[in-house]
């Protein structure tokens, strides 16, 4: 009776382990979009577009994890500003860009600046 016990238990520990670990091959990692921006109108990019960009990206489901002025140099030439945004996963990030409020919002932006945008995926642990 103890010997089938034990095996119950081993069992339920099995079962628990690989429904574990499918669980984690179904996890998207996080995606990273970094926006390159070179403003060639200050005063009207940060009045016109920067804040409904926040908002935009920020409704979307990204959280802003790094924002500049001018880049601090380590080496290259950097960008005049640049953007760090988290994702949940890639797909989220890629929604974020194709919809009708941040496609009008572009043509924003692109009147005064140019920017160059690509997402990272994270690593998991």
């Amino acid at each position: 009776m103890r010997g089938a016990a034990t095996l119950f238990v081993l069992a339920g520990f099995a079962a628990g382990a690989a429904a574990v670990q499918g669980l984690h091959a179904q996890t998207k990692p996080p995606t990273y979009v970094v926006i390159e921006i070179d403003v060639q109108e200050p005063d009207r990019y940060q009045k016109e577009f920067a804040p409904l960009a926040e908002k935009a990206f920020t409704e979307a489901g990204g959280k802003f994890l790094a924002r500049t002025g001018p880049a601090a140099v380590i080496t290259g030439t950097p960008p005049r500003r640049a953007a760090l945004i988290a994702f949940e996963d890639l797909d989220k990030a890629r929604a974020s860009f194709r919809t009708d409020a941040y496609k009008e919002l572009r043509k924003t932006g692109q009147k005064h600046a140019t920017f160059r945008v690509y997402a990272l995926e994270g690593v998991t642990p």
